[in-house]
């Protein structure tokens, strides 16, 4: 079964990560945490502890489906055998989805370049190559998503749930969850 990544390190948006992480699990996709720090348990940027599923070095992406990097903190930019892994995923194809501070990442990767995207605002300046969007809550450029940040989160993980499962599943998740 193919497995969707979500990357966790010190100061990451919990909004961001655990609405991403609840949605694409009430879509009954397979979606696992992932602690880039030296230990399972992670704080993010409003001192709210998540213990991971998986440490980085536990992580098959020969089976991913997508990763995923929440916002918050410029530190997942630090994490250089995650970026290593991320730039060979989404050379290959791979859906890859960065929200708020995130898709600096993906800017520096050179994965944005000739794309759309969007960003937290302040960040745009490291969204090397794109054209930025930043009137839009979600944009996806090919295998890429960028999203805006945390209060746009709902708009994003949907998004991601139909990219992965289809309108139909979107639909009956966006309903369970009393969003139009």
């Amino acid at each position: 079964m193919k497995t969707i990544f979500l990357f966790l390190t010190t100061g990451f948006e919990e909004i961001e990560a655990l609405a991403a992480i609840d949605i694409l699990r009430r879509a009954e996709l397979n979606v696992k945490s992932v602690s880039l720090t030296d230990s399972k348990q992670v704080t993010g940027g409003h001192q709210v502890a998540v213990v991971a599923d998986l440490m980085f070095d536990q992580v098959d992406l020969a089976n991913a489906e997508m990763l995923i990097l929440p916002g918050g903190t410029p530190k997942f930019n630090e994490h250089e055998d995650m970026k290593k892994e991320l730039l060979a995923f989404a050379g290959k194809g791979g859906k890859v989805a960065a929200i708020c501070a995130s898709p600096m990442v993906l800017g520096g990767l050179g994965l944005l370049e000739g794309k759309n995207a969007t960003c937290y605002p302040g960040f745009e300046q490291y969204l090397t190559g794109a054209t930025l969007q930043t009137d839009k809550a979600v944009i996806t450029d090919e295998n890429i998503t960028t999203g805006r940040g945390p209060g746009l989160t709902i708009d994003f993980a949907l998004n991601l749930v139909e990219q992965l499962a289809g309108k139909e599943k979107r639909d009956a998740v966006a309903a369970g969850l009393l969003v139009k």
